[in-house]
Parts: C-alpha cells; sequence; structure tokens
C-alpha cells in the first residue's frame, strides 16, 4: 500500500477572514473538465479514522485539496506537521494563519505509527511555515524523517518543505536526514509574488532547490506552481528554465482554485490543451518528470511520480 501524509486536519471551523486581507471577490463556476471522484466510503474512513487517531493533521482537508476523496479512497493522505496555524498569509491558501503553537516533541513518533499502520511505502510529509521557530522547523523534519525510516524503512519518503528563509542551516539540517524526495513549490510567476505569495522570495526559493541538491546530488527535487491567476505562457515559461537552472527534477504544474471569496480570485480556468503544452515544454526543457493538469498538486499520484522519477533517471544513466 502506498500513501502521501501531509498532516494537515480537516475541520470545520471558520476561517480567519483577516488572514488574506482582500476584498470580496466571486468565485468563479468550474468548467465542465475540471471533475474529482466520489470517494471509496470504507477505504476513506479508514484512511480518516487513521488520521485522527494518531492526531494528525492534513493539508488535503486543510488546504480543501480537490482530490481528497480518490486520495482518501486510496488510503493516500498527505500530513502537515508542526500545527495547524501558519505563520505566512499567502493569498492563495486555506490553511489558518496566526500565531502557531509549541511543537509537540510527539508528533514525529505518531506521523511515523500512522504511517506502518496504514502500510505506506511512499510517504509525503509537509508543514506549515514556521517563521516563529529559530530552524523553521527543520529539525522536526529531520526528527519525522528519523522515525519513519524506523517505524517502515523501506518506505521512500518526500519532504515538501516552507523556504527556510532566513534560516542559515535549517536546509542542512533536513537535508542530512535522507529525504528520497526534496520539494519545495515556487507557487506562482515571479511578478505576483508580492500579491499571491507576501512574505516569500522567488530568488530564496530558487537557491534552496539548487542548494539541496549541491548537497544530495542524488536526491531528487521538485518544485511546482499554481496558473489561472493570470500569468502569460511566457512567464510560465521563465519560471521553468528558473527551475532548471536550479537543477530541479520534476516539475508539477495545477489549476488554481479559489478557496473563498476572502482569497486571490481566479483570473481564469487554463484549457486542457494549455496544460498539455506546459508538459510537452516541460519535457522539452529537460525536465525528468513534468505532471500539468487541472487538478494536479504537489502530492497528487506522488508514489507512482517516486516510481517514474527513478525509471526515467535509469534511462538518463
Amino acid at each position: 500500500m502506498v500513501t502521501v501524509i501531509n498532516a494537515l486536519r480537516v475541520t470545520e471551523r471558520p476561517r480567519h477572514p483577516e488572514k488574506v486581507r482582500l476584498p470580496d471577490t466571486p468565485v468563479l463556476p468550474k468548467p465542465p473538465w475540471i471533475r474529482v471522484r466520489a470517494p471509496d466510503s470504507q477505504a476513506f474512513a479508514k484512511t480518516r479514522s487513521t488520521l485522527r487517531a494518531h492526531r494528525l493533521n492534513t493539508v488535503c482537508e486543510e488546504a480543501a485539496c480537490p482530490n481528497i476523496g480518490e486520495c482518501w479512497g486510496k488510503r493516500h493522505a498527505t500530513v502537515m506537521i508542526m500545527g495547524d496555524t501558519c505563520t505566512r498569509a499567502c493569498a492563495f491558501c486555506n490553511v489558518r494563519t496566526g500565531k502557531p503553537g509549541a511543537l509537540d516533541a510527539t508528533e514525529p513518533e505518531r506521523v511515523a505509527r500512522a504511517v506502518a499502520e496504514l502500510g505506506l511505502s511512499h510517504v509525503v510529509v509537509t508543514s506549515v511555515d514556521r517563521d516563529d521557530l529559530a530552524d523553521g522547523g527543520a529539525a522536526h523534519f529531520a526528527a519525522t524523517i528519523s522515525s519513519i525510516r524506523k517505524s517502515a524503512p523501506a518506505a521512500s519518503i518526500e519532504v515538501l518543505t516552507p523556504d527556510f528563509l532566513r534560516k542559515d542551516g535549517a536546509l542542512e539540517t533536513v537535508i542530512a536526514a535522507c529525504p528520497d524526495v526534496f520539494n519545495h513549490n515556487v507557487e506562482t510567476v515571479p511578478s505576483f509574488y508580492r500579491r499571491i505569495r507576501p512574505g516569500a522570495n522567488y530568488g530564496a526559493s530558487l537557491v534552496l532547490l539548487k542548494r539541496a541538491k549541491a548537497l544530495a546530488p542524488k536526491l531528487f527535487t521538485k518544485s511546482g506552481i499554481m496558473v489561472g491567476f493570470g500569468e502569460s505562457r511566457d512567464e510560465v515559461c521563465g519560471v521553468m528554465d528558473d527551475l532548471r537552472q536550479a537543477d530541479v527534477d520534476f516539475l508539477t504544474i495545477g489549476q488554481y482554485l479559489q478557496p473563498t471569496r476572502k482569497h486571490a480570485a481566479i483570473d481564469r480556468f487554463v484549457t486542457l490543451e494549455e496544460f498539455a503544452d506546459y508538459k510537452r515544454m516541460a519535457y522539452a526543457k529537460g525536465f525528468l518528470l513534468a505532471a500539468s493538469s487541472p487538478l494536479t498538486r504537489s502530492s497528487y499520484h506522488a508514489p507512482e511520480d517516486f516510481a517514474r522519477l527513478k525509471a526515467a533517471r535509469a534511462v538518463q544513466i
């Protein structure tokens, strides 16, 4: 059994309207090519009960991922560590913003027990941004990786980390724990950072990705963007070039879906033909793997994609 873990909890509590400080904007109706699968009720319930039993948060719920029914129906979940409250206020994200609580030292072991119980062969671990911590939570990532290695030694581990902005040594701490895939999303084109990703720095994210590969040349690196904010084709092409310059192996491109009226508005829905064009472009630029579709997300089909990454590298060698 393969699964992705991103500890984010699904809750029904109200969101904080002050989070993105945007005026209400209309939520556009979804086009017919955006469809989600109904969940397998038994497998979905088992995944949910396991996560609840181990008191884990999942990004699947907290970020309102459209693929939760399909993934949890396959007993694939993505776990978000270090709490459910982020220190950033990105205009696209549904995760709550505020002052996080203290880290829970038992969390790495609880994640590891859930991985073993679900029988996962591939695990994805992400987190909220923790700018309040001296190392941005890097040691907590490392502890989680170590715990999973002990409980499920055959499982491959993928981490989706924050940018660790101004956290010297944080990346080195995570890489020293030896994840199999290092993922950090640039999220959007650089011209939209001030509006969409305040508090982050496009150049710093590129440096982080390049540094990860330099520290561990055999490590798979991964990054992704959302489209539909109003970016141009040339801007997307430019991001691809920048990520290749940073030696990124795997690119994901998905449609931005506005979580609430308080979040950044969708400029348009990108067509299936455009997603296919982006995928062809990515392969032409030398990415080992590219996933580009309306419902593509960082952890969507991550177990299968990890197998494809290994196969692609073997052919390249």
